[in-house]
Parts: structure tokens; C-alpha cells; sequence
């Protein structure tokens, strides 16, 4: 089971309230998370990574064990502790702006 945390945006969007706990076929990966993500939650399609490529958007980050995994590739397996479930996945959305 591979816990998931959404920005608030994102969880009223889909209409969740809290984590997303989720069953990934194979290996943890973003890649298979997401997709997991967004087979369960068809309303999040298009809002972490694009619908054509597949990348992720630019003001998207995911976080797991106190590391930045946002420019890590998509196929990589996630940390063990995100595996097991002992650890979440943060999808955070980054801040942009300036003076």
C-alpha cells in the first residue's frame, strides 16, 4: 500500500479528505504511482504531469524521506520506506513569484 499526499487544491479537486492510500502493480515507482493516481482519481489526469508527454509539471515537486525525488526519473523505484508504506509521498506544489 503506498500513502500519497495531495496539496489541498488537488484533494478538493478529486474530492478526498486526507491521504491517498493506493495498491501499485510492481515495482514503486512515480510512474506507477501516479498512474495508480489517476486510474482511481480520473479528475487528477492532466494536474501533476502532462497528457501527451507525461512529465511532470513544472510547479510540481514530490518529496519522500526528507529528498527532493522531483528530477529523479520516473522509473526509479521510490524509497523503500514509500514502498512499504511506512513513509507517504508528498505531491507539493511549488511557489513561484517575485518583487
Amino acid at each position: 500500500m503506498i500513502r500519497v499526499v495531495l496539496p489541498a487544491h488537488l484533494r478538493t479537486l478529486a474530492h478526498l479528505d486526507g491521504e491517498v492510500k493506493l495498491d501499485v502493480e510492481g515495482r514503486a515507482t512515480q510512474r506507477s504511482v501516479l498512474d495508480a493516481l489517476e486510474a482511481c482519481y480520473p479528475a487528477l489526469r492532466g494536474t501533476i504531469r502532462d497528457h501527451v508527454t507525461q512529465q511532470r509539471r513544472p510547479f510540481v515537486r514530490f518529496f519522500a524521506c526528507e529528498r527532493d525525488l522531483s528530477h529523479e526519473p520516473p522509473d526509479a523505484p521510490l524509497p523503500d520506506a514509500v514502498a512499504t508504506g511506512a513513509e507517504p509521498l508528498l505531491v507539493v506544489g511549488a511557489m513561484a513569484g517575485g518583487a
